[in-house]
């Protein structure tokens, strides 16, 4: 089961508690805190005050904001670089600059290729021609 979660303040002011001459056991009675606990906010948080504890806090969000931006920067690099190896391999266009047509035979259900269709005329007053 989790347990309360306290703010960076609320952390900072636990120590400062026991700093202010209190023993450790009765802090962390009083706040209802295990001693592990309190010793590992003590080595992460030390002789950190609060406006340096939200300035950590306002480093981290920037950090990772920062982050995110660097991740997606390079997935869109690494794409750009992946479509111009497409485009650019030699052979894929004309001297022109319009991209090759490869005729391919269409192919029926069966797997076989269809031969090339003849256009069908189509008249509303009589018989269908070929």
């Amino acid at each position: 089961m989790k347990g309360k979660r306290h703010t960076t303040e609320e952390k900072i002011r636990i120590l400062r508690a026991a700093d202010g001459g209190k023993n450790i056991v009765e802090v962390c009675k009083e706040k209802n805190i295990s001693e592990q606990t309190f010793h590992r906010w003590k080595r992460q948080f030390g002789m950190m005050q609060i406006p340096e504890a939200r300035r950590l806090k306002e480093l981290e969000k920037e950090n990772s904001e920062l982050k995110k931006m660097l991740a997606d920067s390079l997935l869109k690099n690494r794409v750009l670089e992946i479509v111009n190896a497409k485009n650019g391999k030699p052979g894929t266009q004309e001297a022109d600059g319009h991209p090759r047509r490869i005729r391919r035979g269409v192919l029926r259900a069966g797997g076989l290729p269809v031969s090339r269709a003849r256009p069908i005329h189509v008249s509303l007053s009589g018989p269908a021609t070929v």
